[in-house]
């Protein structure tokens, strides 16, 4: 059997989304999966809107979400010669031919065929068939080549998502295949590519159904079998719209600066379109060893924030602190702020409340930086009447042994000294020490700060 060899040909028109990223994640896991090959190639022929940010960005994306490909990247602009020698064998063996007919005289004939209420086409006036005639070649005017798609009959796939698909060969008119400055057009390239790299599965997004009979008569055109395909459904923003740029998507990258784990990125997006079961989390591993092309969905997926959030809490929740804790030490850096050892028990006490590490950088940035009490809170929590007790604790903490079972005992000593309940003293030195009312249990939190960061911020009470 033939060694798995897939690609993902994204354009750097534009930065990459997520609805993009889906279709790198799914062939890269694939040939994963199937011990194969994962082959990245950027297709880049489109001069006026390329730039090497938007490559920078689809190749800074992969790396962060580990979708590492075995060959490339490749570029489409630096095989130039390569398609123009397939391009000369083509003519040579009567595939292609020199088209004279002017983009006036294409428009002309376009506006003839609607009139007509026919499909808008080119005729094939400069097509060369036996016993015709061909117009006289027009002076001082550069052809395009066309390619001789085959007339009658259908050209059929079946395709691992959509099924048996089958176009007629007479819907299809003769493709431009290069342009009159001699340059090949997308669907040649393509072509030459996946079989220059010996492509078995090409799996991408169904915006290239109609591009794929093409494909399929240029293969054999050459004398090549095409690769399987899997054209998978569009992914949906949260309005229903097709996912884009201009309909508000953000870079891939932009997700790892709010704080989502790669793990669970791929997790979520492995979701949208692909299921083992019902199952909702499970690891890259899982993933791995799951996937194949007979699961994937064949209607569009919608993107949801607030699930992408809860399956990036439950990645957290189950990450080991010291893997947990080098992520939000990044976190913390981009804040001025250098963590140390306590950091690792400092994620693994407030992991649960979180959905990013941005939301546990926020909670850890307090054991490093000054507080600024919320001010209704200290109103509410920090009274005449239990600033008493509040400085009791402080004499009590400023010579206890530093664990949390000590520390349990000068605030239990406290609360029965003064006649309080847990919350009453609870409250006000949690709004103190922490900025907030809402904390996991005091002693922890306690046992987590030095002895003077607490003192300090008791003492304003």
């Amino acid at each position: 059997m033939n060694t798995v060899r897939t690609r993902f040909a994204p354009s750097p028109t534009g930065f990459i989304h997520l609805g993009n990223i889906r279709s790198a994640l799914y062939p890269w896991a694939f040939a994963r999966a199937n011990g194969g090959v994962f082959i990245l190639r950027i297709e880049d022929t489109d001069l006026e809107r390329s730039s090497q940010a938007a490559v920078d960005v689809i190749i800074e994306g992969m790396r962060w979400l580990g979708l590492d490909h075995d060959e490339g990247p490749f570029y489409q602009m630096q095989r130039m010669d390569r398609y123009k020698a397939v391009l000369a064998e083509m003519v040579v063996a009567g595939h292609v031919y020199p088209c004279y007919m002017s983009m006036a005289e294409l428009d002309a004939l376009r506006e003839r065929q609607m009139a007509a209420k026919e499909k808008p086409r080119y005729d094939g006036t400069w097509r060369p068939e036996p016993g015709k005639v061909l117009p006289p070649v027009p002076e001082g005017v550069k052809p395009v080549l066309r390619f001789k798609n085959p007339q009658g009959g259908v050209v059929s796939w079946q395709d691992k998502v959509k099924g048996q698909i089958e176009i007629r060969n007479d819907e299809l008119d003769d493709l431009v295949i290069a342009r009159p400055d001699g340059t090949p057009t997308y669907n040649f390239c393509v072509v030459v590519d996946d079989i220059d790299m010996a492509i078995t599965h090409v799996i991408r997004g169904d915006d290239h159904v109609n591009n794929t009979p093409r494909q399929i008569n240029i293969f054999r055109a050459l004398g090549k079998e095409p690769p399987v395909y899997a054209h998978l459904p569009t992914v949906l923003n949260e309005q229903g719209d097709k996912m884009s740029k201009r309909s508000g998507a953000k870079p891939v990258t932009q997700y790892r600066d709010e704080g989502y784990l790669p793990d669970a990125m791929v997790n979520y997006l492995a979701r949208l379109g692909w299921s083992h079961g019902d199952d909702e989390i499970f690891s890259r591993a899982q993933f791995l060893e799951w996937f194949n092309l007979d699961h994937l969905g064949r209607s569009a997926a919608q993107f949801d924030e607030a699930k992408l959030r809860w399956v990036n809490a439950q990645h957290m929740k189950a990450m080991e602190d010291g893997a947990l804790s080098a992520l939000v030490a990044e976190q913390l850096a981009t804040r001025g702020i250098t963590a140390d050892e306590r950091l690792p028990a400092i994620c693994g006490l407030f992991k649960d409340r979180c959905d990013t590490t941005v939301a546990l950088a926020q909670w850890a940035r307090v054991f490093y930086a000054p507080v600024t009490p919320d001010a209704d809170e200290l109103t509410q929590h920090v009274t005449d009447a239990v600033k008493p007790a509040i400085q009791a604790l402080a004499t009590l903490l400023g010579d206890c042994a530093w664990d949390k079972t000590s520390l349990s005992a000068a605030i239990k000593t406290t609360i029965a000294a003064h006649g309080l309940k847990m919350p009453q003293l609870a409250m006000p030195v949690r709004v103190l020490l922490m900025g907030t009312a809402q904390t996991p249990s005091l002693d922890a939190v306690l046992a987590l700060h030095d002895r003077e960061t607490v003192l300090q911020r008791l003492r304003i009470a």
